[in-house]
Formats: structure tokens, sequence, C-alpha cells
């Protein structure tokens, strides 16, 4: 139960915590080291004295305090802004300008943008080092010296922490949006609501920060239109269902129509990119009806002008749903380290009933997923063309 607890706190508040130290102390290291100090302590201090009232706050300030002493082993205590009434035990509106603050920092043109993406996740996201490196593909050692460069790099180059001025904004907001996408499909994929969450608010933010902005605003309308399927991706026994076999009846409607709403609104902006095809994809997906045409047209827009082996695979599974899973087949493009190209193909395989070739790339896939819920999913359809074991 206090183990419970003190995960959610690290999941829903450490972004929040982090960010707010790292303005007071100038050092990455230090915020995270106090962190994970003060979690150490409600480990040890809850089972006894209870979770408290407001274990966000109490976190705060044992991470402040931590935070001072160590500053003041390692010499940088006059480096410090104290100004933070650690007694109050409260958050204030400072501590989410703070995130926003952070962000940008960690999307400073001077880092490239793997590492604005990770050191964001990392900081913000509540991420650790596993689940980023599965983001991107690459092992977790490549992943962390990635970090470690990043943080001194903000070190040495003395990159400042704000929000930069008007006309400094515009060239980070890729990598920001790039940043909060990859934390909604965290959240998403690994069903993670709150950081799906985290990362509709973040786009909120965003959104507000830079108003009448395409992408910010196709972003912000594609995750909410994603989210709104949360309830009926799982059935009653917790197990993952697929698009096209969802009780739509399940699907969060005031979600999806603040996701078509805003997808509206930015039609007249005269913008157009990647983020605004997905959700128009996303809005075909939330009817009650799926035009599976209209969303293929839309694939090849979105690979024609940002080519990309995922995007080619979501094409295939729009082509196999709307002419057939040969024609799909057809279509699809080798990604052998990808588990979902093996799955997507075995699934065509198998409504193609080529039952033996099926069973043989479901094995493929299962070698490579590692999500629990989509290798339960995997291990069903297998079982479906090789029989009982």
């Amino acid at each position: 139960m206090i183990a419970e607890a003190v995960e959610r706190i690290f999941r829903e508040e450490t972004g929040r915590i982090v960010a707010g130290l790292i303005r007071r102390s100038g050092s990455f290291d230090l915020a995270e080291d106090a962190v994970q100090d003060a979690l150490t302590s409600a480990l040890k201090t809850w089972p006894t004295e209870g979770v408290p009232h407001n274990p966000g706050a109490w976190i705060t300030t044992v991470a402040f305090r931590k935070l001072i002493d160590r500053a003041r082993r390692e010499k940088r205590y006059a480096a410090l802004d104290i100004s933070f009434d650690i007694e109050a035990q409260v958050f204030t509106e400072e501590f989410e300008d703070d995130r926003l603050r952070l962000m940008f920092t960690c999307c400073h043109p001077a880092l490239n943008q793997e590492a604005q993406v990770a050191l964001t996740l990392r900081t913000l996201g509540g991420l650790n080092t596993a689940e980023i490196a599965r983001a991107f593909l690459v092992s977790e050692a490549t992943l962390a010296q990635r970090l470690v460069r990043a943080k001194r790099k903000i070190t040495g180059a003395r990159i400042p922490y704000q929000v930069p001025a008007a006309d400094q904004l515009s060239g980070r907001l890729e990598a920001v949006r790039s940043v909060i996408y990859l934390i909604f499909n965290e959240g998403y994929t690994a069903w993670r609501a709150e950081l799906s969450s985290e990362a509709i608010r973040l786009g909120r933010l965003l959104d507000n920060l830079m108003p009448e902005q395409g992408e910010t605003i196709g972003l912000l309308a594609l995750m909410l239109l994603q989210e709104s399927r949360r309830a009926a991706r799982v059935d009653s026994q917790g197990r993952m269902v697929l698009l096209e076999e969802q009780d739509r009846s399940r699907w969060d409607r005031a979600m999806i129509a603040e996701g078509i709403r805003l997808l509206d609104g930015v039609l007249r902006l005269r913008q157009s990119g990647p983020y605004q095809i997905q959700a128009a994809i996303a809005a075909l997906h939330a009817q009650d009806w799926t035009d599976w045409r209209q969303i293929t047209v839309l694939y090849d827009e979105l690979l024609r002008r940002w080519p990309s082996p995922v995007v080619a695979l979501n094409r295939a599974v729009a082509v196999a749903m709307s002419e057939g899973p040969e024609q799909g087949l057809a279509q699809l493009v080798e990604i052998d380290g990808y588990y979902l190209y093996h799955a997507t193909r075995a699934d065509f395989l198998r409504r193609m009933g080529r039952v033996k070739e099926a069973a043989e790339t479901y094995r493929r896939a299962l070698d490579l997923v590692e999500n629990g819920m989509e290798r339960d999913y995997l291990e069903r359809r297998l079982r479906e063309v090789t029989g009982p074991a």
C-alpha cells in the first residue's frame, strides 16, 4: 500500500517537483537526487506515520530540505534560491510555470533533438531510462549516455532556465511537441493514464502560451481523440481490444467533441502539418462508421510529406480494411525489429487463411513484444491459428 502510494507520487508529481528544484538549484542532478532521497524517506516514514494528507506537498518539502543539505555538503548553497517557503507545504502556480520553463530549457537548440526529447521525458514525464530507451528503440546504456551529455551541455553552455522570448519560441516548438507526444504515446501504449493526462495537460499549456499554432492545436486534438477510446481498449476481463472490435458506446463523447471542435477550428488557420493530418485520421476513427478509404487518402498525404515506415505500416492496415488483407500484405514494408510489423503481417496472413505462416509470424512478434497486455493478445491470436496446446 505504501509502496503504491510512493509510486503514484513518483509518476504524477515528480516532474513538477524536479522542475521547481532545478530552478532553485540550477542543477538537474541535485534536483533529481533530492527527489529520490525524499521518495526513499517516504518509504521509510509512511509505514509507521501513515500517508500524509497531501503527499505531494510532503515530498516537495522533504525534497527541498534534502536539496539544501546536499548543496551545503557540495559547497553550492550560496547559489540556491531559498525563497520557497518549505513550511507552507503547498503547490503554487510557480511550480506549474517551472515545468514549462524546464521543457523549453530541455529543448534548447544547443542540444540535438534526441537529447532534447530524452531529457524532457526523464525530468518532466516521470519515465525511467528503460522506458525512454524503449521509446527510442535504443539500448539503456546509449540512452543514459545521452542524458549525461545533455545535462553537461546545459551546465557547460549556461543555458538559461526560462521560457524564451517570442522571437525564439518557434524554433523550439517542434521538439517540445515531440516531447509531449512521446509522453502521450508512452501512456497510451503502456496503459498508464497519468502519463497521457500529463501530456494532454502540457499540450493545453503550450497552446495557452502560443495560441493560433495549427500543429499545437492539431496535437492536442489528436491526443484527445485517441484518449477518448481508453475505456473501450480493454474488455471486462482486462484484455486488449482492437479499435475495430471496441464497444463505441464506451468512448468518451465529450473528449471526442472537444477534439473535433479543435480540429475544425484549426482549419481557418490555413496550416497543415503531420499532427493535424493524424488528428483528422483519429476523427474519422471516432465516427460511428469508419471510412477506411478516406483514412487511406490521408495516410497517402502523410507519407508524401513526411515519409515514415510506421506511417507506411498504418497505411497498409487501412488498405487491408478497405480492400482486403491480400492488398494490405502487398503494401507492407518490412520493419524487422518492430513487433507491430510482425503482428500486423500475422493478422493479414490469419485473415487470408495462411495459418502456418501466421503462426510463425505471431511467434516472431512475441519474441519482440514487451507490453504484457499486447503479449496476451498475441498469444490469444496464436492459439486461434494453432489450436489448444
